[in-house]
């Protein structure tokens, strides 16, 4: 059954309003009010950034914090800078995206069965949220979980993705052991819950390193594919 779309335009609007966290606040606007050379000529978004793909998706991904010249300039997950470049390109490989590319949250792409998401919707400080950041953040992504009743399994790009992605379920009330973080690593979950796969983040620290290669990236969508049921 489609989901609600009142109920999702109610959370992102609750998620572009948030001003809970005064420090990423001060940072999201500074960085839309100073912009980067290349960008001047853009308006950027400069607010949290609400989850982007299909409503009704099976697969959802968790990110960490959107990147200071990407979706905090371009409004929408992973769009604009080169980690969404090496995410899109993937998922276009895999068959969950339209097209290999995400330029602005006007472009074209549409994304099937997939639902893109973060642990942070403010672009922090060196990309590195605070635990209390974090905090205020999760009860959104409890929220679009609660909004996805077929969702089937999940992708954590990188560790902090990882750990959010289980917090969820702990603070409900699920018991689940300490699991380990690798890239490609499998976990049931049990208890009727979704899987959860991990991956490295595709930021440029790794994908320009070798630490994760394209290969090794299509290996992680291939594998949530053969999971859907």
């Amino acid at each position: 059954m489609p989901n609600d779309s009142s109920a999702w335009e109610a959370l992102n609007h609750e998620i572009i309003a948030c001003r809970k966290c005064p420090r990423l606040v001060a940072w999201r606007e500074e960085v839309a009010r100073v912009k980067r050379r290349a960008y001047q000529d853009w308006e950027y978004w400069g607010k949290p950034v609400p989850a982007f793909g299909d409503r009704n998706a099976r697969l959802l991904i968790v990110g960490l914090a959107p990147g200071a010249h990407g979706s905090n300039r371009t409004g929408r997950m992973f769009t604009g800078d080169a980690s969404g470049d090496f995410l899109f390109a993937a998922l276009h490989r895999a068959g969950f995206a339209s097209q290999p590319k995400a330029v602005s949250r006007d472009d074209p792409l549409s994304l099937k069965d997939v639902l893109i998401t973060a642990t942070c919707r403010c672009v922090p400080p060196d990309n590195k949220p605070t635990q209390s950041e974090m905090d205020n953040c999760r009860p959104f992504l409890q929220a679009e979980v609660d909004l996805l009743p077929d969702l089937q399994g999940i992708v954590a790009l990188g560790q902090i993705g990882f750990r959010t992605a289980l917090s969820v379920y702990r603070q409900r009330g699920f018991d689940l052991p300490a699991l380990k973080f690798g890239h490609g690593v499998f976990h049931e979950l049990g208890n009727g819950l979704p899987w959860l796969v991990a991956s490295y983040h595709p930021s440029q620290q790794n994908t320009q390193t070798g630490r994760l290669t394209p290969a090794m990236f299509d290996g992680i969508w291939q594998m949530a594919r053969e999971k859907l049921v």
